[in-house]
């Protein structure tokens, strides 16, 4: 099973998992996040990321999805200082259906997981106006 952190902006990742534990029907194992305020420094918080990204290491993973939410922002910055090619993959521009996704594939190995999750991202966004047919 991938372990998964969010790095996000304030409690932007918080309230993901919390999404997510609502729709997966309880709090997924191996699912952690990290917020970001304005205030913080991003060479303190870094140690910290390493951390959990350890910490989901140590608990069996099969690798660490690291999801952030503005590529180039802080979050993502930090999120990119963690990555190791085929170990630890990381992916801007989180979303609840990119999550969710994650969450569902999770037992796939890491490099296809990468892939079914941009994809579950990308698929989630709909124009509902044109979906639902409003003239």
């Amino acid at each position: 099973m991938i372990g998964i952190l969010i790095i996000a902006h304030g409690s932007l990742g918080d309230s993901l998992v919390h999404c997510a534990s609502h729709v997966m029907g309880g709090r997924p194992p191996l699912l952690l996040q990290m917020g970001v305020a304005v205030q913080d420094d991003p060479a303190v918080l870094l140690p910290k990321a390493a951390t959990l990204v350890q910490k989901l290491k140590e608990q069996g993973c099969g690798g660490v999805l690291v999801l952030s939410d503005i590529y180039g922002a802080t979050p993502c910055n930090i999120a990119s200082r963690l990555l190791e090619a085929g170990k630890v993959e990381g992916i801007a521009g989180v979303n609840l259906p990119m999550l969710v996704r994650a969450l569902a594939y999770r037992n796939l190995p890491l490099e296809r997981l990468v892939e079914k999750v941009i994809e579950g991202g990308t698929a989630g966004i709909v124009h509902i106006t044109k979906e639902v047919g409003i003239q």
